[in-house]
C-alpha cells in the first residue's frame, strides 16, 4: 500500500519484453532489497535484484497493456514511492498501486503557481472520479478539480510540478490512473454487484 506521496524520481535504465530496470538515488536503493515493493510511475513492481545504482523489476505483459510502461523509453523519468509502514504520515489518500487505465493528457495549461492538467480516460472509470475527491496519476495523489464524463482535471503546485516527472508531460502523454479504491467498494456495496 502507498500514500501517492512521491519521495523519488528515476530513470529508465533498460526494458525488455518482461524487465524494467530504473536507475535511482543510492537512499532509496538503500531502503530496497530482492522482494520489497515499490510503486513505478504509480504501478506496484517487485525488486528482483539491485545493484550501487538501479533497481529491476519483472513486468508481465498484461501489465505492459494495461499502463503506460510500453511508451518509456531509455531515460524516461518514473516517479518512485516506498511502501508505507505503521510509522507513514498518511498525508495522500490510500494508493494500491494497481493501475486502473491509462488516461492521455489532454491539456497542460500554467495559471499563476499553478499547473492545470485536464487529461481523458475510459469512460467507464469516470464514474470513480468526483469533483474534490482523490485520484492517483502516475502515482500522485492528487485532489480532482473537476470531472466529467470520459475525462477530469487536477491543479499541480510548483512544487509537485518540479518534484516529480510531471514536468516531462507533454500533450498526449500516456499517464497510470488509479481511482480512489473506496469508490470502488462503495459502488459493490451499494449496487450489490457480486462476482
Amino acid at each position: 500500500m502507498f500514500t501517492g506521496i512521491i519521495t523519488h524520481t528515476g530513470t529508465v535504465a533498460g526494458k525488455t519484453r518482461n524487465t524494467l530496470a530504473i536507475r535511482a538515488e543510492r537512499d532509496i536503493l538503500r531502503a530496497l532489497k530482492r522482494g520489497d515493493s515499490i510503486a513505478v510511475d504509480g504501478m506496484c513492481l517487485t525488486v528482483t535484484s539491485k545493484n550501487t545504482n538501479s533497481f529491476s523489476a519483472d513486468v508481465m505483459s498484461a501489465t505492459f497493456r494495461r499502463t503506460n510502461f510500453s511508451s518509456l523509453t531509455a531515460k524516461s523519468i518514473v516517479n518512485l514511492e516506498l511502501p508505507v509502514t505503521p510509522q507513514t504520515f498518511l498525508s495522500g489518500h490510500i494508493v494500491q498501486g494497481h493501475v486502473d487505465a491509462v488516461g492521455t493528457v489532454r491539456q497542460i495549461k500554467k495559471d499563476g503557481n499553478q499547473f492545470t492538467l485536464s487529461i481523458s480516460v475510459p469512460k467507464q472509470i469516470s464514474r470513480y472520479i468526483v469533483p474534490k475527491g482523490s485520484v492517483t496519476v502516475n502515482g500522485v495523489s492528487l485532489t480532482a478539480i473537476d470531472a466529467k464524463s470520459g475525462s477530469f482535471s487536477v491543479g499541480i503546485i510548483p512544487h509537485t510540478w518540479k518534484s516529480t516527472m510531471f514536468h516531462t508531460l507533454k500533450k498526449k502523454s500516456p499517464v497510470n490512473i488509479e481511482v480512489d479504491i473506496l469508490a470502488k467498494y462503495v459502488e459493490r456495496l451499494i449496487t450489490k454487484k457480486y462476482i
